[in-house]
């Protein structure tokens, strides 16, 4: 008798829908095994790529604005023109965004039941379980924990949040009423037209709840406008008054050119460092929708163009050491203290050495002068300066008696003084000078002289207490410079201690606005002649005029007068160098920013990031960066050719291409994952719920964790959970479901649909989803858990992040155990 060997016919040859490609029958298990995980696994990097460039072009839909008209009566005309989005954020981020994060799930379930001859399968309704449990329990713990020490995360629209979590629960419920309770082991027509309308039914409430219709109105984003007047490419050459809007368009150019004076005050900061430093900072600081951060996440994992600049170690440290500096600086000057001190230490290791005043002044008869000297920065170590003086209109000999002597500071003294001899006769003179000067010998590396390294001596010959007079009628003051030095002289005599009170008077210049005004007093004690008025200046980044206010001396004590000039008018000007290093640092962040938007404007763009590791970020990119990009060319490459950029038909093109290269991916992963599961024995649901949900929610865990650090609120980490199962389940299941039943409605038969495994995997997720938004309620209403649902205290935070992991690994084992068997639940 003669037997055959039917070659086509081997081990799991007949799981899927479009593979085996090859015969496999001489292979081995292990190794088709083995090939099938890694074909599996490259696959979920193909499509959290397309998925990737699918979501570009819903950004690219859901951004679209219009122009409309408002009245307002302080603009030309009496209206005012704004720019607002035409989609709803909720509407958006329950349609096409839910759609895009859950594309490969919803299309895996329609694929499958298209497939098998529309009869109902494992795989895609355990895909969607098995993420929504994911989703729900994993995601919510990891966000939970990875909010930084102290800080906490609310959902702000707790609005739309209840609607979408009664939605999510009430789509599980419904599952199992209708494969348990209504009808066991069939889905009828009318069940499957109605699963699928509570996905319109759902956007239309949330948008009215949105919208306040049942309760008090949520401002969202779609309501706010965007200034006209800053779009991209703008010139900021041309800055004007427009900077200092209130509207988001100008308070984000406001923005861009207040950190880019910033950073253009760092003389160590080339403006290419400073450009991408401020860039960096501005796109860490913007707000972004979950949809931002999963594209973000995923070109982080394979190594893409990133959506935030790059900046290395080292240029973040010198970013650090200059904020540092501002702030030194900004408390400095805002005590009104000597900005002599600032930078001269070099951290505090050297030795400052300077006079405690400019200028002094002596009576002749008093027979010499007392001239302070002080130390700071280093003072552990001994260190000598040389003095010496200088003639001016006093002469050494006649009118005092010259000194070149060396000063010693012991360990940690900080001051000392010196004296001068002063030649008393009987010959009537003016007030005389003369100058005495520091000075370091070369050989001192750990000294250096401070800004008053020269003292001014007047020699008086009467015992007037003097007159108070600014040394100059006007000061011209650069607006960058952040202070208005402003010298008190007192002339005419120095005996006694005295003071003078100063106050300011806003001309064109605002107190507050544009510098910092008030009242004072000066304090002369017996013989000074000088001091300076430290005044703060503001930086208003207006360029088109010169502004001014005036500073007045006014009540002197102790028989002191005012003098000749007892008010000075302080003008304040425009650096034109600066500003010119500030609008060119302010045009090239803005052509950063431009660089790290999410859609492409050309196709020679998209293979441009396609083909370079980081998008062309070479100098920036990671090991991981080029071996992930090196395992994800082809992907790119492939990509790039066959889907059009987001600028040809504004997005539409982009999604309907992307949309139908992500469901033949879908289905070759539905391929791969059933025999892969049928080669080592795992049952279709388990590898649905663990091995596939897994694979098409790993992106959304990394984005979930990123938006739940970077934002200030919730909702664009875990407040979008349950609006995206509640969509998983009315188009994952609805539209399959719809098909299928209204083709065996044409036959006349019914769609069977197996309530034993899906019943209880649905019943165990709808237990564990109750326990885990009670949770969330409870951190939400109670301060031990920082009345928040994600961060706070570290030990509450832990132990409910663990509470809520366990929910998912409780899941995962009972289901996988039903599906065995090892546990029986019969519904």
């Amino acid at each position: 008798m003669n037997s055959t060997i039917d070659l086509n016919t081997y081990a799991c040859s007949d799981e899927g829908l479009l593979l085996p490609a090859i015969n496999e029958y001489t292979w081995s298990i292990g190794a088709r095994a083995f090939l099938y995980l890694i074909g599996m696994l490259w696959c979920f990097l193909g499509i959290a790529i397309v998925a990737d460039t699918f979501m570009c072009g819903i950004e690219k839909i859901t951004s679209k604005t219009r122009i409309i008209q408002i009245p307002d009566p302080d603009s030309k005309g009496g209206v005012r023109e704004v720019e607002v989005k035409v989609w709803n954020d909720t509407v958006a981020n329950l349609s096409l965004m839910a759609f895009g994060t859950s594309a490969p799930e919803i299309l895996l379930s329609v694929i499958e039941i298209c497939g098998k001859g529309f009869k109902s399968g494992e795989l895609g309704p355990g895909t969607i379980v098995g993420s929504a449990a994911f989703n729900l329990f994993a995601i919510t713990a990891v966000c939970l924990v990875g909010i930084p020490t102290g800080q906490v995360r609310r959902i702000s629209n707790i609005g739309v949040y209840a609607v979408t979590t009664c939605f999510s629960m009430f789509a599980y419920v419904w599952m199992i009423v209708v494969l348990i309770l209504i009808s066991p082991g069939e889905v009828e027509l009318w069940e499957a037209i109605l699963t699928f309308l509570m996905f319109p039914t759902l956007i239309l409430v949330s948008f009215a709840v949105d919208k306040g219709c049942w309760c008090r109105k949520n401002k969202t984003s779609s309501e706010v406008e965007i200034g006209i007047g800053y779009k991209e490419n703008r010139d900021f050459n041309n800055t004007d008054d427009k900077t200092r809007g209130d509207d988001d368009g100008g308070s984000g150019t406001a923005d861009i050119i207040h950190i880019a004076r910033e950073l253009g005050r760092n003389k160590d900061l080339s403006e290419e460092d400073a450009a991408r430093l401020a860039a960096a900072k501005l796109a860490e600081n913007q707000h972004h929708s979950s949809l931002w951060y999963r594209i973000h996440a995923t070109r982080n994992i394979t190594g893409g163009h990133k959506l935030v600049p790059q900046i290395n170690k080292a240029l973040q440290e010198l970013y650090e050491q200059s904020q540092d500096k501002i702030t030194r600086q900004t408390n400095e000057m805002g005590s009104h203290q000597s900005l002599s001190m600032i930078d001269l230490t070099e951290g505090g290791n050297k030795a400052v050495v300077e006079f405690t005043a400019p200028s002094c002044a002596v009576l002749e008869n008093e027979g010499r002068v007392r001239i302070g000297i002080r130390r700071y920065g280093c003072c552990k170590h001994p260190v000598s300066v040389w003095v010496e003086t200088i003639d001016g209109t006093a002469e050494a000999g006649s009118d005092y008696k010259p000194i070149k002597e060396k000063v010693h500071f012991k360990e940690n003294e900080t001051l000392t003084n010196v004296h001068v001899t002063i030649v008393d006769d009987d010959v009537w003179e003016p007030d005389e000078i003369f100058f005495v000067k520091l000075w370091v010998e070369e050989s001192e590396k750990d000294i250096v002289l401070g800004k008053t390294a020269i003292n001014q001596v007047t020699i008086i010959n009467d015992d007037e207490p003097g007159k108070f007079e600014f040394s100059k009628p006007s000061y011209i003051v650069n607006e960058t410079s952040g202070k208005a030095q402003l010298f008190v002289n007192r002339v005419n005599g120095a005996d006694g201690n005295v003071a003078v009170s100063w106050r300011t008077r806003d001309l064109t210049a605002v107190n507050a606005k544009d510098y910092i005004g008030g009242e004072g007093t000066l304090n002369f004690e017996h013989g000074e002649t000088s001091k300076v008025l430290v005044l703060t200046i503001l930086d208003s980044g207006l360029v088109e005029r010169e502004h001014s206010f005036q500073v007045e001396l006014l009540s002197p004590t102790g028989g002191a007068e005012i003098g000749r000039i007892g008010k000075a008018i302080v003008t304040l000007v425009n650096d034109e160098e600066f500003e010119g290093l500030v609008s060119r640092i302010a045009n090239q962040t803005m052509k950063n920013l431009d660089g790290l938007r999410l859609d492409s404007s050309s196709w020679g763009e998209q293979f441009h990031d396609a083909m370079n590791v980081n998008g062309g970020d070479a100098e920036n990119a990671t090991v991981i960066d080029y071996v992930m990009h090196f395992c994800t060319f082809f992907w790119k490459v492939m990509f790039a050719t066959l889907i059009p950029p987001t600028s040809i038909g504004g997005g539409w093109l982009t999604f309907s291409c992307s949309l139908l290269v992500i469901g033949f991916l879908t289905a070759v992963v539905g391929d791969l994952a059933s025999i892969f599961g049928c080669l080592i024995g795992l049952k279709k649901t388990v590898t649905a719920i663990t091995l596939v949900a897994l694979g098409t929610s790993m992106p959304d865990l990394f984005a979930s964790k990123q938006a739940a650090v970077g934002e200030k609120t919730a909702d664009s980490s875990v407040g979008n959970i349950n609006g995206s199962n509640a969509v998983n389940v009315f188009l994952g299941l609805g539209l399959p479901w719809l098909i299928a039943t209204i083709y065996w409605r044409i036959q006349d038969k019914k769609f069977e649909v197996s309530s034993d495994a899906l019943g209880f995997t649905v019943v165990l997720y709808t237990a564990c989803a109750i326990i885990t938004l009670i949770v969330l309620m409870v951190r939400r209403n109670l301060s031990t858990f920082g009345r928040a649902e994600l961060g706070g205290p570290v030990g509450p935070k832990i132990c409910t992040a663990i509470i809520i992991l366990s929910l998912w690994f409780i899941y995962v084992i009972l289901s996988s155990l039903s599906a065995y068997n090892i546990i029986s639940v019969s519904f």
